[in-house]
């Protein structure tokens, strides 16, 4: 019995420890990128939060990354009242500096998998036809996409 006292109060002990080292991490990243990635959907507005990332904050300016260019012009327009809601959130951040930014995630397997599928160079779900120009073998979702096989479209791109 009291082996497993002992036990507990170590087990105990070893999840307040990860907690308050937890909290101190936490705590660290206030008036920084990773206290603002927390708050970032609150301050930014979730359309903004959601395909646009604060990437860095060095001498009060805040850098951050947007994954399209309307979103880039997006930040723009919002950058005073962006600067204003940070403000209220405790950062001091003087001016936005705005990149483009792909994150990693942005095209999942799935999505590739996906792509895949509907690819239409795929000769196993769209069959194999003769271009009408070369009259070479093409997959028939080339023909029916551009009306040519990928070879003659990319000749006709480069004449363009």
């Amino acid at each position: 019995m009291i082996l497993e006292d002992s036990k507990h109060k170590t087990k105990a002990k070893r999840e307040q420890s990860i907690y308050s080292c937890l909290e101190e991490i936490k705590s660290s990243w206030e008036g920084n990128v990773g206290g603002l990635i927390q708050h970032w959907v609150e301050i930014a507005g979730e359309q903004l939060a959601l395909n646009c990332t604060p990437l860095e904050i060095k001498n009060k300016i805040l850098t951050i990354g947007a994954s399209h260019p309307q979103w880039r012009q997006a930040l723009q327009y919002n950058r005073v009242e962006l600067i204003k809601s940070l403000k209220s959130y405790g950062y001091a951040i003087k001016e936005i500096r705005i990149r483009q930014y792909y994150p990693i995630d942005l095209v999942t397997k799935e999505n590739e998998k996906e792509i895949w599928e509907r690819h239409p160079s795929r000769t196993d779900k769209n069959g194999i036809i003769n271009c009408p120009f070369c009259k070479v073998p093409s997959p028939k979702g080339e023909i029916k996409l551009w009306g040519k096989c990928s070879f003659c479209r990319r000749k006709e791109l480069r004449i363009n």
